[in-house]
């Protein structure tokens, strides 16, 4: 159990935390939430003791380890991405040369009744325990799943990092960070780096994860899958919940009743104390009342709310400009970066008022066609955009086209006209822009304050086609929803570019998924398309698919006994799994019981002797490890694929 008692710290001449103290047991899951600037990166930072507090305490149990992830990680190594992952093992890797040394040591030596022999024989029983706790004998297993989940492919691991980008570059460190396997995990927005299905791979590591996690994220379905407590930053204080991100929403709600309630009451008291000292401040025979009214008054706790809540502030886009039928449109469209094709005889057509996600594995081209359609891309084949289209484009290097003298209500009031001028202050404080922020020079903000003012400068011009890539990576949940209300009431066309689940549902008409240079368009919103994809994933889809197609063709079956054979086949595969599932249960425990025999021999120091000298012990030891490993996870993936049916 990790433990943060009476955290008091100032920040900046600002206190941050105000005696702040809450437990974090062995294997819970917490979302860390709350406004930007709150201190939530600044408190991972402390747990992480990678910065000195004030006052109070952070007690971290002894031998327990800690993992941490900060939001930006630059990496220049040269090493390949095998390699540098590999550097995960640092603990593992000396507990090897340990206990290589130590078997160097005990086969010399004669003394075998000795004190010291025993303790060196004790001293080996205890590395080679840690050595199996932390998977040395799976590492090269281990560190392959963590960078395939990852979306790296085989191929990859023997490239140099040098050569990805900064995305890929903190996937390795993800993935470093996974492997090391700490006590509790910081993770400071893990899935800026990620694409939906190395994200939902995430999900599923965290979830079964043995240690404690606590992580900074902004994507609500994400929290929702790993967490079951969220802890809110809030006024110098936190607010512990134990429930996952979308039940603390609706308890946070109440909560803030009531304390708009208590603040209101609190005011009336104030009014009538101040009324009273202001009314008999002069007359003698009240003087006591008046100053015992005053005392009052300083040692009354001021009842503070939030502010008001930005979810309230509605935006809408201005009227999108008429244009033709056809939007945007392709035809044999190639576009290649040296040998690698990332599109190919593509064909795509956008309609006026169709709103489309690109989705898919970073890489896969869904940037470079966006990039193509703003002309900010060369390619082979056709491509024109329609009438009278008028595009805007939200790039990921967007900050780079802002004014860096200008000031952030400059940057938007230049732009906004007509009524919007008068919304100006609502529109920045929508993107967290509010008090004396709106004005500061661009150049003084930091990347993600860049990020949102540009978002926010865009949103302000007349467009019908709107070209978003990744516009949410630096949002919080409520400035999310607000562009997600606007976007959702804009009548012009779009195609946004996004990982964000929560963000794409019910936002778009069409999905088109991205991978190995083809595409393909799938109806409905992002929601649709998982579910899809989920069914896709089942390993009898290949057998049964072929299999559907046939019967496709035979008009003479009924719907009703084509439901009756689909459930009768779906049955028999389930009972298959199920059966399946139950024999690797019965080797697992066979073979952790073999296990458990084998431990109680080493830890014995009679038996211990004569098995130091036995090489087939070790090696059949270590082989029934390897594969205990190899059933669990045979399981896991079984059980898995059983809870989707």
């Amino acid at each position: 159990m990790f433990s943060v008692q009476n955290i008091s710290m100032l920040f900046s001449g600002h206190l941050l935390f105000d005696q702040v103290s809450f437990l974090i047991n062995s294997n819970d899951k917490i979302g860390l939430v709350g406004a930007n600037g709150t201190g939530k990166s600044t408190l991972l930072k402390l747990l992480a003791k990678e910065l000195e507090f004030d006052r109070g305490e952070i007690v971290i149990p002894e031998g327990k380890t800690v993992g941490y992830l900060p939001q930006e990680l630059k990496n220049e190594s040269k090493l390949s991405i095998y390699h540098e992952t590999q550097k995960a093992f640092y603990q593992i890797n000396a507990l090897e040369k340990k206990i290589e040394q130590l078997n160097q040591d005990l086969i010399t030596r004669t003394d075998f009744e000795s004190a010291e022999y025993m303790n060196l024989a004790h001293e080996l029983s205890v590395s080679t325990e840690r050595y199996h706790l932390l998977g040395g004998q799976n590492r090269d297993a281990d560190l392959e799943k963590v960078l395939l989940g990852l979306g790296f492919t085989a191929e990859d691991f023997s490239r140099s990092l040098c050569e990805f980008s900064g995305g890929w570059r903190m996937r390795v460190e993800i993935a470093k960070i996974l492997l090391q396997k700490p006590d509790l995990l910081l993770l400071d927005e893990p899935v800026n780096h990620l694409d939906i299905e190395s994200i939902e791979w995430l999900e599923q590591f965290l979830k079964n994860y043995f240690g404690a996690v606590i992580l900074v994220a902004h994507d609500r379905v994400f929290l929702d899958s790993v967490t079951s407590r969220t802890i809110e930053i809030s006024k110098n204080r936190i607010y512990d919940y134990k429930m996952a991100y979308s039940a603390y929403v609706l308890e946070r709600e109440e909560r803030l009743i009531g304390e708009q309630a208590a603040y209101v009451n609190q005011q009336k008291q104030i009014q009538e104390i101040e009324q009273f000292v202001a009314r008999f401040r002069y007359q003698a025979t009240k003087a006591k009342q008046v100053q015992s009214r005053v005392k009052m008054l300083e040692k009354m706790e001021r009842v503070e709310v939030d502010s008001i809540e930005r979810s309230s502030i509605k935006f809408r886009f201005q009227e999108a400009p008429s244009s033709g039928k056809i939007v945007v449109e392709t035809q044999k469209l190639d576009k290649r970066f040296g040998d690698n094709l990332v599109l190919n005889q593509l064909d795509f057509v956008l309609l006026k008022g169709e709103k489309i996600a690109f989705v898919g594995k970073n890489g896969m081209g869904k940037t470079t066609l966006a990039k193509i359609i703003v002309g900010e891309q060369d390619y082979e084949g056709e491509f024109k955009l329609g009438y009278n289209v008028k595009l805007g484009y939200y790039a990921q290097n967007q900050t780079e086209y802002l004014d860096m003298n200008k000031t952030v209500f400059e940057t938007i009031d230049d732009v906004a006209t007509g009524d919007l001028r008068k919304k100006v202050r609502d529109i920045l404080g929508a993107f967290l822009f509010s008090g004396e922020t709106i004005d500061k020079k661009v150049s003084v903000l930091s990347g993600g304050e860049k990020s949102r003012l540009a978002l926010a400068k865009l949103l302000l011009e007349p467009y019908n086609l709107l070209v978003l890539d990744e516009p949410t990576n630096h949002l919080d949940i409520q400035s999310k929803s607000i562009l997600k209300n606007a976007l959702m009431q804009y009548n012009g066309s779009l195609i946004i570019v996004s990982h964000d689940r929560d963000f794409l549902q019910g936002l778009t008409d069409k999905v088109i998924e991205f991978k190995k240079a083809e595409t393909k368009e799938h109806l409905g919103d992002i929601r649709n398309f998982l579910e899809k994809r989920k069914i896709e994933n089942f390993q009898q889809l290949e057998k049964s698919g072929k299999s559907l197609k046939n019967r496709g063709k035979d008009k003479s079956i009924s719907e009703n006994k084509q439901a009756y054979l689909d459930k009768k086949e779906s049955d028999k595969e389930l009972r298959k799994l199920e059966n399946k599932l139950h024999l690797i249960e019965k080797e697992i425990l066979k073979m952790e019981k073999e296990i458990e025999i084998s431990d109680a021999n080493l830890a014995d120091p009679r038996k211990y002797k004569e098995l130091i000298n036995d090489s087939t012990f070790f090696e059949s030891y270590q082989k029934l490890k390897t594969n205990l490993e190899s059933r669990l996870n045979e399981w896991e993936r079984i059980s898995l694929e059983l809870e989707g049916k």
